[in-house]
């Protein structure tokens, strides 16, 4: 089983960057497809970004072009890259993994097992 332990939350300006961590323990690391999840409250939980084991990057429209979803195998650490931050992007922000995911699935949150406890993003106008 994978522990991921997100960091690197805080709030911004609209228009200002964040990069946020996801520090993982795992002996098969390099199986696991990785995803980036937020929820607002009363809002459901929806993935923003997802890595999948092959290194393709696939994200939300809400997202694309500003947000970078990236890893680093040798220490295993997933990252999110935020740029021009906008109030909509506040949120919790939770890292997600597992080694079964579904071809075509990777943004049903269902598909993972593995989750961090969140760390919270908050975006000011």
């Amino acid at each position: 089983q994978v522990q991921l332990v997100e960091s690197g939350g805080g709030s911004v300006q609209a228009g200002g960057s964040l990069r946020i961590s996801c520090q993982a323990t795992s002996y098969r690391y390099h199986v696991y497809t990785l995803a980036w999840f937020r929820q607002a409250p009363g809002k459901e939980r929806e993935a923003v970004a997802v890595l999948d084991t092959d290194g393709t990057a696939k994200y939300a429209d809400s997202v694309k072009g500003r947000f970078t979803i990236s890893k680093d195998l040798a220490v295993k650490i997933l990252y999110l890259q935020m740029n021009n931050l906008q109030p909509e992007d506040t949120a919790m922000y939770y890292c997600a993994a597992d080694s079964s995911v579904m071809p075509g699935e990777m943004f049903n949150r269902g598909e993972y097992r593995a989750w961090g406890k969140g760390t919270r993003v908050t975006v000011s106008s």
